[in-house]
């Protein structure tokens, strides 16, 4: 099974972005054609329309329905959809690889003011490792190296605000803390 994370939209409680492993789906935007469990909450209306962003799933909910009557179908209905990857199709006008540019400017901007302040205050720093596919890799130097509030201040400081002005963060990860990828991501 496929693990599922729903995560509300601010200013939208119609929606509801359910994050996903990365790679599930390798494209974004709204799909051609779903599986049959998520064609179902389509077609009767429970879902008025399903997007595709990098490592999430964003659904809308049809007119009359909430989330408190309806989430837990649609959380089936998505679990069910994501163990048939040859169901979804993505519209003509998907897209393939992103533009990072504005999530790197975004991180630049907050680790050179007020989560990097907050860092430098207690006599460390973040430094920018790189962002690729949505994913924001940062290293904690000096003080914050090893420090045991350093996640939270890159969980509750870094990634939440990120998060904010860029929704299509998928996460946040730091070099030294086993989450990182061989492979540079």
């Amino acid at each position: 099974m496929i693990p599922l994370h729903p995560q509300p939209v601010p200013d939208h409680p119609d929606r509801m972005r359910w994050i996903i492993p990365a790679g599930v789906l390798d494209w974004t935007g709204a799909p051609a054609s779903v599986p049959a469990p998520l064609a179902a909450l389509l077609a009767d209306g429970t879902l008025a329309h399903v997007t595709v962003e990098p490592a999430v799933i964003v659904t809308r909910l049809g007119e009359g329905h909430s989330w408190r009557a309806d989430g837990s179908r649609v959380r089936t209905a998505l679990h069910n959809a994501l163990e048939d990857p040859t169901g979804w199709s993505p519209a003509a006008d998907a897209e393939g690889p992103r533009d990072d540019t504005p999530l790197h400017t975004a991180a630049l901007n907050l680790i050179a003011g007020p989560v990097g302040e907050r860092a430098r205050s207690h006599g460390g720093a973040i430094e920018l490792v790189g962002v690729h596919d949505g994913v924001v890799t940062v290293r904690l130097v000096g003080a914050c190296h090893g420090c045991p509030a350093a996640w939270l201040t890159l969980h509750h400081g870094l990634e939440r605000l990120l998060r904010r002005q860029c929704p299509q963060l998928v996460e946040v990860r730091h070099v030294g803390s086993g989450r990182h990828r061989s492979d540079g991501r």
